[in-house]
């Protein structure tokens, strides 16, 4: 379900030469956060890498996923999100031992990967760069910067409420010279860097777009919804126990009498009784038979 407050719209500054994205996630994030116990320091961590998946996807055109992962070299485990061509998001973040109470600051030693997944070409492409200041949309212009030599800015904040983002990309010539006037991109950055995190998560995008960036030809393009979406599914679940093999399997139905799988995305359960797991190895001969014909 989409709402109107769950949308992404592409724009255009067309004197200053510059490209963008506003992001914003209401219903949407509230049920990707409910699926986590998470103090307000993971919370915000979260929403903003939610919020900037939706964004990065408005610069590209394909079908599939693109997804933000980052390992962080202390507590911070996993922090995880994804979305779609469609607009379906979701997202986790796990830490290690309590969670914070305070702004959590990525270590030096945090690695940052942006993947796409093309369903079309069955392509996959992945970027990998190190984080080399401590707040993510710092991380996330960096990786811009590294890997497609793109000047990239980003406003990112999130509450428990709601989440969204707004970035600025600068568009060059096919020779690569700006396409803007001469200060387009400088001053494109310095009238994004007044934005405030309550003008990004409460006005219009209309109201933000016009307030910031009235004398630069602002061009919006109709809203693209987002909405929560989970991949899980039984098939998916049945190909992961395949992949463990018969005996595990089995070991474990011998324990517990059935398999448990809860999806950390969406909370879904699902449950593998004896016969469901016959029938996932349905194709395979029995441990004892390949062992017997060896």
């Amino acid at each position: 379900m989409t709402t109107a407050n769950d949308f992404l719209h592409r724009f255009q500054l067309e004197h200053a030469g510059v490209r963008g994205a506003i992001v914003r996630l209401d219903d949407a994030w509230r049920q990707t956060r409910a699926n986590g116990d998470y103090t307000d320091p993971l919370i915000d961590l979260l929403g903003q890498t939610v919020a900037a998946s939706a964004l990065f996807t408005s610069a590209i055109k394909f079908q599939g996923r693109l997804s933000i992962h980052l390992r962080d070299s202390g507590a911070l485990r996993l922090l995880f999100a994804d979305c779609t061509h469609d607009g379906q998001v979701r997202g986790i973040v796990r830490w290690d031992g309590t969670a914070p109470k305070t702004d959590v600051v990525l270590e030096s030693g945090a690695r940052l990967a942006i993947t796409i997944e093309n369903a079309v070409t069955d392509s996959r492409y992945q970027g990998l760069v190190p984080v080399e200041h401590g707040d993510l949309a710092s991380a996330f212009e960096g990786y811009f910067q590294r890997s497609e030599q793109l000047p990239t800015r980003l406003v990112l904040a999130a509450t428990a409420e709601r989440c969204g983002g707004l970035m600025l990309q600068q568009v060059a010539t096919a020779g690569g010279a700006p396409l803007g006037d001469a200060d387009g991109w400088n001053r494109a950055e310095h009238l994004l860097a007044t934005l405030t995190p309550d003008e990004l998560l409460g006005l219009p995008p209309e109201e933000v777009l016009l307030r910031l960036f009235h004398e630069e030809g602002v061009r919006l393009q109709p809203a693209q919804p987002l909405a929560f979406g989970c991949t899980c599914s039984r098939e998916r679940v049945g190909g992961m126990l395949r992949s463990l093999g018969r005996e595990e399997n089995e070991a474990v139905l011998a324990e517990q009498g059935s398999i448990q799988i809860t999806c950390e995305f969406c909370n879904r359960q699902y449950v593998f009784d004896e016969a469901d797991v016959a029938a996932v190895f349905a194709d395979e001969p029995p441990a004892e038979a390949v062992r017997t014909r060896h």
